[in-house]
């Protein structure tokens, strides 16, 4: 996952492959909840690994569940309601971050078990409406209270002496115009106060959103719980109802973050040889209601097929064609499509949308004005948005999308960047899209194609011990950038040449080139691997390095080794650090520094690192050993060590690291695309 401040997205020119999506949020936090109100233990497979799954996990240990985690998104939850269960522990305070899948039920849930309890959230969480839910619970003679504005958490649920005489002789009534979680809460918790009489749920105004109660009507089946429902308006749960375990559940894949590679097939040609995107994990027999973005992606011009558990998505009409549509069937799913309108003819207009605007944030309002960003034409309204896009290449804008700290911002804007003005996008904040899709970009990437011209390089040259290693890393860090190491490719070729038992010189050449061409080097953060052989602490010795220098100067290995460190040039870009990276490796890479400092500065550190490494040096030694390598490097007839001819020379004699590296990136900011 993408821990950067910002993201920046080269222009993606094309998009094939397969990609395996995670579980369903909307699924897993329910399954969740029904698993530790249940009788017997669950063992629920493929659980979305997601903030809003984890502070649901978290709270549930808090309350007494029995959680066990495996790995692989294998979770075992022992149900309050077994046998040999608890009552919920209390009091407690819970917090929920910005879950309203977890907020919501788990709420309704509390009020019905006893306890006392505290639900807190993020900012924003305080800030989306849960009146209507407190409403209905306070109808049935649950006390609850608010501890900061009335109809919007965090709430008090203050139960010490147990749960009240519950009033269920009269329909509870709960208004289902504003977000469905409010019926799939009440439907959720309501099983608990089933015990002699039915419970009767009566929807006042339009139900929004019905796939998602039919998930939950779906979900409480298979744990025992068969809801009637009259036109979506009128639910009965029956007498005698308890939540039963199923064994083993397995939660589908996401049918919502299935919408952003739908729209990655339906926007981008595929490469040569390949025709579209793949998706694994959920199917058109989806029982998610965003499955039906599917039908909207299709009216847009999307050749689509699917089977039980994939679908397969290619470009076919093209431009896109716009559509008019009420959403009110796909409210997460519908953000892709105005994003898809960026490339259809005409206007494209998504109606009865007014839950966006108590979502994660007023979504309407921020799609509309990053939409704007890009150069699209939009108007908005209470619930709808209109979309028309730019109107030619040369009217689009490269352009810093603000996020929102909404997960389907980011990944709904990441799209832009297919844009046919080559531009780049700039996504701020994109470890947001942990709530529900921790490695959407990794997955992006996966499928997504980019000019190997277009994915940008920062090289960083100098001598040994310049600290040009450690301000790449950082660099790296900063920027979601891949890493490459090239001294460590050549101290991993001379490392393999003298296990192989060769001399590294003129006479091996032929063989250590040889040998580097299939050279099995892998990074894995801070470890190097050869083959199955962490080689981390091996290639880091004074010797490595001089057998280092020797290999490099053969031009057969240097030839050898040239497409391997072509190949880490991947999205979404490079920081390459070596002492030819600018010169010779990357010579059309836009930004390019040569690092330096004094040799009696590289010695100090030097020593300064191998006496903390517990071995000991002469400093003088040290500086005698670094002048020498610096004359030998630069002298070679073979890529000698120089900066390259555009290269901005940064001396960090008497700068620190973090100094350096801010530097490096004040200069990479200069020269984006980006406004204010």
């Amino acid at each position: 996952m993408f821990s950067t401040a910002f993201l920046d997205l080269p222009p993606l020119a094309g998009a094939a492959g397969s990609v395996q999506l995670p579980g369903s949020k909307s699924i897993s936090n329910r399954v969740l909840l029904l698993a530790a109100l249940s009788q017997g233990t669950t063992e629920v497979r493929d659980l979305l690994a997601s903030d809003d799954t984890r502070v649901m996990l978290d709270a549930l240990r808090q309350l007494g569940c029995g959680v066990e985690e495996s790995g692989g998104g294998t979770v075992r939850i022992t149900g309050l309601g077994s046998p040999h269960g608890a009552r919920p522990r209390s009091p407690a305070s819970l917090f929920m971050g910005n879950a309203g899948t977890a907020m919501r039920p788990l709420t309704a849930a509390l009020a019905l078990l006893g306890g006392e309890y505290e639900l807190s959230g993020v900012p924003r969480m305080h800030e989306r409406p849960i009146g209507d839910l407190v409403d209905a619970l306070r109808q049935l003679g649950c006390r609850i209270d608010y501890l900061g504005n009335d109809g919007f958490p965090p709430l008090r649920i203050a139960h010490a002496a147990g749960v009240p005489p519950l009033q269920l002789a009269a329909p509870i009534r709960v208004r289902g115009d504003v977000s469905s979680q409010f019926l799939t809460a009440l439907l959720m918790a309501l099983p608990l106060a089933a015990r002699q009489h039915d419970v009767v749920i009566e929807v006042v105004g339009e139900l929004i959103s019905k796939p998602y109660i039919r998930i939950t009507l779906e979900l409480l089946a298979r744990f025992g719980i068969a809801v009637r429902h009259e036109r979506w308006q009128r639910f009965t749960i029956p007498a005698g109802s308890s939540f039963q375990s199923p064994g083993l559940i397995h939660v589908e894949a996401d049918a919502s973050s299935a919408s952003y590679f739908i729209a990655a097939g339906a926007i981008a040609a595929g490469a040569t040889g390949q025709d579209g995107i793949k998706i694994l994990g959920v199917g058109l027999d989806s029982i998610q209601g965003d499955i039906r973005f599917v039908e909207a992606a299709q009216a847009m011009g999307a050749r689509i097929t699917g089977g039980p558990n994939w679908l397969h998505i290619a470009r076919g009409q093209w431009p896109l064609q716009a559509i008019d549509l009420d959403c009110n069937h796909i409210p997460d799913a519908a953000m892709t499509l105005a994003v898809m309108a960026l490339y259809a003819q005409g206007t494209t207009v998504l109606r009865n949308i007014a839950s966006w605007r108590v979502k994660e944030t007023d979504r309407i309002a921020a799609m509309a004005a990053e939409l704007r960003k890009l150069g699209a034409t939009v108007k908005e309204g209470l619930d709808f948005i209109a979309v028309t896009p730019p109107a030619s290449a040369a009217d689009w804008r490269a352009a810093h999308i603000h996020t929102y700290d909404d997960h389907r911002v980011a990944m709904c804007f990441s799209l832009a960047a297919f844009n046919p003005a080559g531009l780049p996008v700039r996504i701020e904040d994109p470890q947001c899209v942990a709530k529900t899709f921790p490695d959407y970009f990794e997955a992006l990437f996966q499928v997504a194609q980019a000019q190997a011209g277009s994915i940008p390089v920062i090289c960083i040259d100098g001598p040994t011990a310049s600290g040009k290693g450690t301000v790449a890393a950082a660099v790296a860090r900063a920027l979601g950038y891949h890493l490459l190491d090239s001294g460590a490719l050549y101290r991993i070729t001379a490392l393999a040449a003298s296990r192989a038992g060769l001399q590294i010189g003129p006479a091996d050449e032929p063989r250590i080139a040889e040998l580097a061409r299939q050279l099995p080097v892998r990074f894995e953060g801070a470890r190097v691997w050869l083959g199955d052989d962490e080689v981390t602490a091996a290639i880091r010795t004074e010797e490595a390095g001089m057998n280092a220098s020797q290999v490099s100067a053969l031009p057969a290995v240097r030839a050898a080794l040239l497409a391997l460190q072509h190949s880490f040039r991947r999205l979404p870009g490079l920081v390459a650090d070596g002492r030819d990276m600018g010169t010779v490796i990357f010579p059309q890479a836009p930004l390019k520094i040569f690092l330096t400092a004094s040799a009696e500065c590289r010695a100090e550190r030097r020593h300064r690192q191998l006496l903390s490494n517990g071995v000991s040096a002469n400093i003088a030694d040290l500086r005698a050993q670094l002048e020498a390598r610096d004359a030998r490097d630069s002298s070679r007839s073979v890529a000698p060590l120089k900066p390259a001819h555009d290269a901005l020379v940064l001396d960090n004699s008497e700068r620190t690291i973090d100094e350096i590296v801010a530097q490096v990136i004040a200069w990479w900011q200069a020269r984006q695309p980006f406004g204010a």
